[in-house]
């Protein structure tokens, strides 16, 4: 039932990552009476300032950790791991980042939610010595992180090599993540495509970002977008939705994920 409340076509684009790993997790947390946990990066767009998609992101994560209270009272907490490095190796300035993650983080706070920066997330995978040798991106994996560098890299070098330090990044941060947070599952705003880029040894949960058939990162959006993409869950149409079938809604998802394709493009950083 616990897993029920939050594994929903209200919430996932598409079924978990390791999903043979959520069931001993979840239960392993029954039975100490503890939060189910929940860990996601939280990126650095092109605002310099808190704006309304973030607070629609951070009231849906809201709404995720009601639905786990219900059914079951010790409830749920969500950390938000801002991702100071791919920031920096984007080349945005320090007193920015600073700024804006700590805009976020004063209203995470006052929704119960908890953060980390992902560089003292490294700093403690290395002092217990849980850094990994360098892994080569697939071609494939290669090609979207360059046609996202190529968006949002304003970095020292060509977006290019933009493109293999962020994999570079992501190889030590994926392991670092899971030793910091082993009993957490790990929540994504991407599809399973960038699979290689999450931790391997933890439950995947790959959710929309404001509401069902949403997935832009909100920090990538600006308020006029957002409001027109809640104000459609507002219409008839979209209410109606409620009412059909499980396959139908599934369907539904997967056209208005493809529709949003350009949108929500991992687009210089794609975990984050």
């Amino acid at each position: 039932m616990i897993i029920k409340s939050f594994n929903t076509w209200a919430f996932k684009r598409e079924q978990p990552g390791n999903p043979e790993r959520l069931v001993p997790m979840v239960e392993a947390a029954a039975r100490a009476g503890r939060p189910l946990e929940f860990v996601l990066y939280w990126g650095k767009g092109p605002r310099s300032e808190i704006a309304a998609p973030d607070l629609a992101c951070l009231d849906y994560l809201g709404q995720l950790a009601e639905r786990v209270r219900q059914a079951y009272a010790p409830g749920a907490i969500f950390r938000l791991i801002f991702t100071d490095t791919h920031a920096s190796l984007n080349g945005h300035p320090a007193e920015v980042v600073d700024a804006y993650f700590g805009a976020i983080d004063a209203a995470a706070q006052a929704r119960g939610f908890a953060s980390a920066r992902l560089s003292d997330v490294v700093a403690f995978a290395r002092e217990i010595g849980a850094d990994a040798p360098e892994e080569e991106p697939t071609g494939e994996v290669l090609a979207s992180l360059m046609a996202c560098a190529a968006k949002w890299y304003r970095g020292e070098g060509s977006t290019a090599q933009g493109a293999l330090d962020y994999h570079r990044m992501n190889m030590v941060e994926k392991r670092a993540v899971a030793a910091a947070f082993p009993e957490a599952v790990f929540v994504t705003f991407n599809g399973s495509e960038f699979r290689d880029l999450f931790p391997a040894t933890m439950p995947i949960f790959y959710m929309y970002s404001l509401r069902r058939g949403v997935g832009v990162k909100p920090w990538f959006m600006d308020a006029g977008f957002a409001a027109a993409k809640l104000a459609d869950a507002e219409t008839p149409e979209a209410k109606s939705s409620e009412a059909k079938s499980p396959e139908a809604k599934s369907l539904e998802a997967k056209s208005l994920e493809s529709a949003s394709s350009d949108a929500s493009s991992p687009a210089g950083q794609p975990v984050s």
